[in-house]
């Protein structure tokens, strides 16, 4: 079926580290926490607002 977890699963962008939560991907600055941003090789986009940031 498959090859393992997906790399973009939620659960992938925390971690837990001396008993706290920690959120490892960067959140978008429009939709505020909880939106996380998706990083493509030349920009980084939310899919909730379409907020688009590239990179230099």
């Amino acid at each position: 079926m498959s090859d393992g977890p997906k790399a973009g699963a939620k659960w992938s962008k925390y971690a837990v580290e001396d008993g706290n939560l920690v959120r490892k991907a960067e959140f978008c600055p429009v939709c505020g926490p909880g939106v996380f941003l998706a990083y493509h090789a030349d920009r980084k986009s939310c899919g909730r607002c379409g907020h688009t940031q590239f990179n230099e």
